[in-house]
């Protein structure tokens, strides 16, 4: 067991928010208040930003209503950024409002880059012999963080994926007659988990349900076999259903629709939906329809997996018992069982294994085909999406709850970059 630590926690954000990002929020505060050697349970107001600015909110003054309700509100209660701690200054700043604030706890939650944040602060606060415990917290829809078998907020995502995809593909069954094309072009940028998510909305024994078609990043895009694909699927159905990832590349490497950067970077996805419809107009010459499923995959409360939003809880649980037990420098995984019956617990793994990894969909998991999924991924991916979320409605529309926000006073000068 190790030494007792007595001090404030703090939890920041960084990255895309997720419809269970506040489950964990919520994990983190109802766990931090059972111990009495956390004293003050704070948030950082969107982020890195927060940390820098000083600009924290008290938690525990929160009622115990607000917390419940996290747990089906999207979005990021705390406010989040894609800000990343790059110059020393930056780091060395955080630091001194860790310590102004007797911080001993950082929770950090975020994807495999932004834990790059908890992990620079963590080196600091060992360099500087400030005695700092750091639990990393795992999130995102696109599903691409290694070790953890997978991020909590996927399963939402894909569930509305899914059933977004059954939907679009019943509105085009009414009107087709072998010549409509529905595109659907989800998030994901360089993996292909969210792509795959759609084939969930096949029904059992119903292999030639759509999804008739689905492209993913790590299968080399052809123009000319898409056209060929379509043309089959019109011949046997009454309509083609097509998912395209929007980080899809061609033989080279290179992405088939963005607006900057290349496989190797950071880019700006977006478009790959339009180009895949012009290869059908031109070579196919069908009609064809193009959704855009946008933030809504990470934003849609009312479809919000109950396995998600439970593992995003036990995560942020997690996180607070092992700072408590010792453990720093450390992210939460999530453990599949190994038995017939879909269990999960959480692991820890070091910083050094998550940032700049990215987990691919196993090739193996793709037919020979290239563009449907076999029995492996839905094996993985049916659990995740299981049970609802009741989400709180008011006069017609999901009602969500918001932090009220209490400030904690500043004890340092403000900081400029």
């Amino acid at each position: 067991m190790a030494a007792e630590l007595a001090g404030n926690c703090l939890i920041g954000q960084s990255g895309a928010p997720t419809t269970v990002v506040n489950a964990s929020v919520a994990g983190i505060v109802t766990e931090a208040l059972n111990h009495e050697v956390i004293e003050e349970v704070y948030g950082s107001l969107n982020g890195v930003h927060g940390l820098l600015n000083e600009d924290l909110v008290d938690l525990a003054a929160e009622s115990q209503q607000t917390i419940r309700g996290l747990r089906s509100t999207p979005g990021a209660a705390l406010g989040s950024c894609r800000t990343k701690l790059k110059k020393p200054q930056d780091v060395e700043r955080a630091l001194e409002v860790l310590k102004a604030h007797n911080i001993r706890y950082y929770f950090h939650i975020g994807d495999a880059d932004s834990q790059d944040t908890a992990a620079k602060i963590a080196e600091l606060a060992k360099a500087q012999a400030y005695e700092l415990r750091v639990i990393g917290i795992p999130k995102g829809i696109d599903n691409d963080l290694p070790v953890t078998d997978h991020c909590p907020g996927y399963g939402s995502a894909a569930k509305y994926i899914a059933t977004t995809v059954r939907e679009l593909a019943v509105d085009a069954e009414a009107t087709s007659q072998n010549d409509i094309v529905t595109i659907v072009e989800v998030m994901g940028r360089n993996t292909g988990w969210l792509a795959a998510a759609a084939t969930l909305s096949k029904r059992r024994d119903h292999p030639n349900d759509p999804p008739h078609l689905v492209y993913l990043p790590e299968v080399a895009f052809d123009a000319a076999k898409f056209a060929d694909d379509v043309r089959r699927i019109l011949k046997r159905e009454k309509h083609c259903v097509v998912v395209v990832g929007e980080g899809l590349v061609d033989k080279d490497g290179n992405y088939i629709a963005v607006e900057s950067g290349d496989a190797g970077s950071a880019a700006q996805f977006g478009g790959v939906g339009d180009h895949l419809r012009e290869v059908v107009e031109t070579q196919v010459g069908a009609k064809v329809r193009v959704a855009r499923l946008g933030v809504a995959q990470r934003a849609a409360a009312h479809l919000t997996s109950k396995t998600d939003s439970d593992e995003a809880f036990l995560a942020g649980q997690a996180a607070v018992k092992a700072a408590i037990n010792g453990e720093s420098e450390k992210m939460v995984t999530l453990l599949r069982g190994d038995g017939d019956h879909y269990t999960c617990e959480t692991g820890l793994a070091g910083f050094a294994d998550i940032i700049g990894n990215v987990k691919k969909l196993p090739r193996e998991w793709i037919n020979e085909d290239g563009v449907s999924m076999n029995f492996q991924f839905y094996r993985y991916a049916t659990p995740l999406i299981q049970g609802e979320v009741t989400v709180p409605f008011d006069n017609g529309v999901p009602s969500f709850v918001r932090l009220h926000g209490e400030m904690v006073d500043k004890s340092l000068p403000g900081y400029e970059a």
